[in-house]
């Protein structure tokens, strides 16, 4: 098997590969199109230099991979992506051969979390209109973040018997710190997954955002919301 499961960013991704990645028939890999992303687009984020000359920046080539031999001779691949990376031109056709999962977070929470990180951003950022657009062209299955956190055993149990997938209890924790699939750009962003052994317990409110995030919020709920109707 092998999955794609697509999000925007501050969004339990990290958390949600660690899982997979914990267990024993699973290889993972860490935003492959990041690179090839930042290398086109000329996108100024946070140890974009390093970024690039440490990963694959040729887009074709990742594409090819996607489908290659799985790493490290596991039964199955586990690929994390966002859909804001696949800019147009980069190859798609390989998601076809996939289990395509989108993982949602409700638009407040993923702004003030990717806003502590960055001093700009955009819609497209947050990935949310490209990850509607996503879905409708490949279709899948949709788990939400929140439900997740709130009853982890529960949704990996129900997304794994979605996808005819063994659910391995393996999938609930995982030891501290990073892992060698880690993308170069860990260091800034996965601070607090690196101090996690699981899954965080269930969110409280919803943040409260800035003038200029709450016009962004209203711009995202219609996108998250469609894709929140139909979410296992």
């Amino acid at each position: 098997m092998r999955i794609a499961m697509w999000s925007g960013p501050r969004n339990l991704s990290t958390a949600m590969m660690y899982a997979f990645g914990n267990r024993a028939d699973f290889a993972i890999w860490d935003e492959p199109f990041y690179a090839p992303y930042l290398a086109v687009t000329g996108a100024d984020h946070p140890m974009r230099d390093a970024i690039i000359a440490a990963h694959e920046t040729d887009p074709a080539s990742v594409a090819r991979r996607c489908l290659d031999s799985i790493p490290a001779q596991k039964p199955h691949f586990y690929m994390k992506h966002m859909p804001h990376h696949m800019i147009d031109g980069f190859p798609l056709d390989w998601a076809r051969d996939c289990v395509n999962i989108h993982l949602i977070r409700h638009p407040a929470r993923v702004i003030a979390s990717y806003g502590a990180k960055m001093d700009h951003m955009s819609l497209e950022d947050i990935g949310f209109p490209q990850q509607t657009a996503l879905y409708e062209k490949l279709g899948g299955i949709v788990i939400d973040s929140a439900d997740i956190r709130a009853d982890p055993e529960g949704m990996l149990r129900k997304l794994c018997d979605a996808i005819g997938l063994a659910f391995d209890p393996a999938m609930l924790h995982w030891p501290a710190g990073p892992r060698a699939e880690d993308g170069i750009w860990a260091s800034h962003w996965y601070n607090a997954v690196h101090q996690s052994t699981g899954f965080a317990g269930a969110e409280g409110r919803l943040p409260e955002l800035d003038a200029t995030q709450e016009k962004m919020r209203h711009l995202a709920m219609p996108h998250y919301e469609k894709l929140a109707k139909i979410k296992l």
